[in-house]
């Protein structure tokens, strides 16, 4: 599997993209259904997107949660010589961590586990990282080694071995998470990866980008350092951070046929690769979905009859100004076992999450330097 991607633009100064690859995999969800477990599993470890985003955790233990639908990884690796491990590429978190050999959970049994004895520059740390799911939790130990990241070496990064993780890991493709949110928000006073890229000068700009391919299993993109203007048309909208902890923007309103229909006079949104969905309140997303036609069903999901998605309504997010336009066949999830389900799915009081269904749509730009989010138009 390619696992970096350099490329260079011959211009007053030599300006380099540096480009992780990401692989749509089978989720988790699907891995389940194949084996005919979805529903115990769901049962047994409902979804909590929001515990994540958990204000009483915004400092030291960093909250995660079950997401059966998480698609998309990249290949990093990690010491020296090299070992290479699939993660996700999460801006709703901060923290890198990775299976090790240390854990025998069922979830590292069956992932790539990094052993530190075979890297000449692995530095033990040995403090404990604790990082709480939704469901369970990842606990381990600190560690410090040469990081590779779409051919960045960044030397001396610090990040997590684990030791236990939470039983829903064991269905995830991806061995670990890679976390791309602010530094105040990592576990354990641990620096992000794109922290020390900036502070280490590995990169022209203060910033990163994303692009979700739709249907392909390949095509998607995590792009650090630049701007890849093949990836999307038309201009960029900048919208500024309104709270520099995680990627958080204001909504002014989402509107269906015109009509304001969810987040009147305002609202919270986080854009998050590390979750699936598009998740809000609840009476936000059952608006939302009787208005798409979708219907609550008893697994837990809002359905759709897969004939109707081309006649099915956008659904609009009106962003510092500007529009942000899904069409069905954007909010709209296939599966060969449950049919047709919704992207827009319930929790929490008042924030939203832009997770992957809406990040497919729109090419995004994590911009440190200004503290501000790029919108653009996917390709």
């Amino acid at each position: 599997m390619k696992w970096a991607i350099i490329v260079c633009a011959m211009v007053a100064l030599s300006e380099c993209l540096f480009q992780v690859p990401l692989e749509k995999g089978k989720t988790a969800r699907e891995t389940l259904e194949e084996q005919g477990l979805w529903e115990q599993y769901r049962l047994k470890y409902p979804y909590n997107p929001m515990v994540k985003f958990d204000d009483r955790f915004a400092v030291g233990n960093q909250p995660m949660t079950n997401d059966a639908d998480l698609a998309y990884y990249g290949v990093i690796s990690i010491g020296t010589p090299p070992q290479s491990f699939k993660v996700v590429f999460d801006t709703g978190s901060s923290n890198l961590w990775i299976p090790s050999v240390y854990c025998s959970s069922p979830a590292c049994n069956n992932h790539d586990k990094f052993n530190p004895s075979t890297s000449s520059t692995y530095r033990h740390n040995g403090s404990p990282l604790s990082i709480q799911y939704g469901t369970g939790s990842m606990t381990g130990f600190l560690g410090y080694d040469t990081v590779t990241v779409g051919g960045l070496a960044v030397r001396n990064q610090i990040f997590g071995l684990s030791q236990t993780e939470a039983p829903f890991m064991q269905y995830m493709r991806a061995d670990g998470i890679l976390g791309l949110g602010y530094p105040r928000l990592a576990a354990s006073g641990a620096t992000p990866v794109f922290d020390n890229m900036m502070s280490e000068g590995l990169v022209d700009q203060d910033l990163f980008s994303v692009y979700l391919s739709a249907n392909s299993q390949q095509g998607s993109v995590v792009t650090f350092g630049g701007i890849d203007s093949s990836q999307y048309s038309g201009s960029i909208s900048w919208i500024p951070l309104s709270r520099e902890l995680y990627w958080q923007i204001t909504v002014d309103s989402v509107t269906v046929n015109g009509q304001v229909v969810a987040c009147y006079g305002g609202c919270q949104a986080i854009v998050d690769t590390g979750t699936s969905l598009i998740v809000g309140p609840q009476s936000s997303i059952s608006n939302i979905n009787q208005q798409v036609g979708a219907t609550y069903s008893q697994n837990g999901d809002y359905t759709v009859n897969c004939n109707n998605i081309g006649q099915m309504p956008d659904v609009t997010f009106n962003i510092n100004g500007q529009q942000f336009t899904l069409p069905g066949s954007a909010y709209v999830r296939q599966s060969q076992y449950y049919g047709c389900r919704s992207g827009f799915g319930a929790g929490g009081d008042s924030l939203w999450i832009l997770g992957d269904v809406f990040i497919r749509q729109y090419y995004s730009i994590f911009d440190r330097t200004n503290n501000r989010v790029g919108l653009a138009r996917a390709n």
